[in-house]
């Protein structure tokens, strides 16, 4: 059997390199607390930190819904709404979070 691939595939290594940089930004946070920096200076790299997480989430779902949404669409109306209703609940909970 073919091994899928994902709407992300051909920007894999930029989203890696992307997560590595919030995974360095995270731990600077944990540095920061040890540091006891003070509360406003870490509540900065806090939003720093979650807008990066929201760019990269915005950035994935832009490449699902033009790569297996579009895909499923193509392929029949079923496998097209299967993959709308997981990319609406995707958005639902990037919204509430």
């Amino acid at each position: 059997m073919e091994a899928s691939t994902h709407g992300y595939a051909h920007r894999k290594d930029d989203v890696l390199k992307r997560l590595r940089r919030i995974e360095g930004q995270t731990r600077g946070l944990q540095r920061m607390v040890d540091e006891d920096t003070y509360c406003i200076d870490v509540l900065t790299q806090v939003a720093a930190v979650t807008k990066a997480l929201q760019a990269v989430s915005l950035s994935l779902l832009e490449d699902h819904m033009n790569h297996c949404v579009v895909d499923a669409a193509r392929a029949g109306e079923q496998e097209g709404r299967q993959k709308v209703t997981e990319a609406v609940d995707a958005i639902t909970r990037l919204v509430r979070s």
